[in-house]
């Protein structure tokens, strides 16, 4: 069984997101969607109502495409978490040059630690290149419509966040 791990804090999960979750089921058997727990980057919505979007967000595209996806939060390294769920591979999105530059960086440093989990790169499809979760939640915070970068549900649950 071919097992892919595809990292991120996912705050909010977006349609770039879900598409790079839709292709890469084309390459694995199970693809395992690590929620980073990463306390650095002060996420908007906790570890489990993030947990929780994915896991609701991916249903769909495990119903339509096949395959299995699951939810794992984790606050380790990149590597050793893709050991932990058995990864053979590592999947990551591209929206820019300055994407490369950090991911060529970090395929480096995982090759070094563990040369046995490849990491595979798909280039955001054009109509999402501009998604960042980042710009999504300034947007919603600044009471902007960003419901052309998520799904209705995770539309719902910024509106509510921020308007609280």
């Amino acid at each position: 069984m071919r097992i892919g791990l595809y990292p991120g804090t996912f705050d909010p999960i977006t349609l770039g997101h879900l598409d790079i979750i839709q292709r890469a089921m084309a390459l694995v058997d199970r693809l395992v969607i690590g929620v980073a727990i990463n306390r650095d980057k002060g996420p908007l919505f906790s570890l489990d109502e993030r947990v929780e979007m994915v896991r609701s967000e991916c249903a769909a595209i495990a119903d339509r495409v096949g395959g299995e996806i699951l939810v794992h939060p984790f606050e380790n390294l990149l590597i050793d978490c893709a050991r932990d769920v058995g990864a053979s591979v590592i999947v990551r999105g591209l929206r820019a040059v300055a994407d490369f530059e950090y991911e060529f960086q970090m395929v480096g440093m995982n090759r070094a630690l563990d040369a046995n989990i490849e990491t595979v790169f798909f280039m955001a499809d054009a109509r999402r290149q501009a998604i960042a979760s980042k710009l999504v939640k300034e947007i919603a915070r600044l009471g902007g419509d960003v419901s052309k970068f998520v799904t209705p549900a995770v539309n719902d649950a910024l509106i509510a966040r921020y308007s609280a």
